[in-house]
This record gives structure tokens, C-alpha cells and sequence, in this order.
């Protein structure tokens, strides 16, 4: 979808908190795009009571901003996330789809558990078919995404490209 038939379904405001510069579209697999201020996309730094805001989030009728608010809250470690998860009504769909990214487990080289939204680095150089460049070992990828019907697969941005990584050559960071 295009970014601004997505600001316009957003009401030109982030889909989570409702701020209203800055604004992209994150795309939120297998769901769709949804609208996300730089604070939501995690690309500055915040406070954790900003991630309140999913509260109100939740009741979402969009199935890509349920998923995403079902995710998220998932990785907060905190009793009011957890009871807002719990609490959430979500679409037939869109249970369908926690149903299936809980049955497929992400793990690192290491084996340890990855969870949609970690920071990952690379544990090897990657040639990076078709984008001409080589992903260096070290390189941290931040926000990774789950591929849903693939344990062994991730993707995240390397050097502004979205790439699909291998698991076993990543460890969570």
C-alpha cells in the first residue's frame, strides 16, 4: 500500500501513540503496513511509559496494527503489558496468525530465543545477493522481523536494504 493511502487510513498520526511527525510505514509481516512515529519504530530513544500507549492501540480495528500491538506488548516486560495482551480481542485473522508465529521459534547460532523486534549481530560476512555489497560480521541489525513460516529465516536492514538473514549466522545482542 502506498505510504500516503496508509496516512490516510492512520488519519496522518502514528498508529500507536498518535504523534504525527516522522511518520513511515513499517511493514508488520504477514499482516501489512501500518504508520509509526520514530519513537514507535524505536529509532530514538524513549521512556518506557510511552509503550502506555499501546493500550489504546490495541483496540485497533486494523489487523496490522492488532499484530503489531500483540507483538510489542509481547516484548515488554511489564504486568500492564502483559494483562493488555491478555485482555486484547483480537480478529479471527489475526489470531490465526499469533497462533502460528507462537508455533514457529526463531533461535541465533547460540540457540537463544529471538522475538520479533531484537537487535541481532552478524557472526559472519554475507554476500548480499542481487544489492551488490558484503554485510560485514559485527554488523548490528536492529528491529529484526520473524519470517512467519520459516524458523530459520529473519529479516532486517542492512546498509538500507531490507534482507532476509539466516538464523544460524546471527547471535541476539
Amino acid at each position: 500500500m502506498a505510504l500516503k493511502d496508509l496516512l490516510a487510513r492512520a488519519g496522518n498520526a502514528c498508529e500507536f501513540c498518535g504523534a504525527s511527525v516522522g511518520l513511515e510505514a513499517v511493514d508488520v509481516p504477514p499482516a501489512g503496513e501500518i504508520v509509526l512515529c520514530p519513537a514507535c519504530r524505536e529509532d530514538e530513544p524513549v521512556d518506557a511509559s510511552h509503550w502506555r500507549c499501546l493500550e489504546g492501540a490495541a483496540w485497533s480495528a486494523e489487523p496490522a496494527v492488532q499484530l503489531a500491538v500483540w507483538r510489542k506488548l509481547g516484548q515488554l516486560d511489564q504486568a500492564w503489558a502483559t494483562e493488555a495482551r491478555e485482555g486484547m480481542s483480537l480478529s479471527d485473522e489475526v489470531q490465526g496468525w499469533t497462533e502460528t508465529l507462537a508455533s514457529v521459534e526463531h533461535r541465533d547460532s547460540n540457540g537463544v530465543l529471538l522475538a520479533q523486534g531484537d537487535t541481532v549481530m552478524l557472526i559472519k560476512d554475507l554476500v548480499v545477493k542481487g544489492a551488490n555489497f558484503t554485510a560485514k560480521r559485527g554488523t548490528s541489525v536492529r528491529r529484526i522481523a520473524l519470517v512467519a513460516d520459516n524458523a530459520a529465516q529473519i529479516e532486517g536492514k542492512v546498509e538500507g536494504q531490507r534482507i532476509v538473514i539466516l538464523t544460524e549466522f546471527v547471535k541476539k545482542s
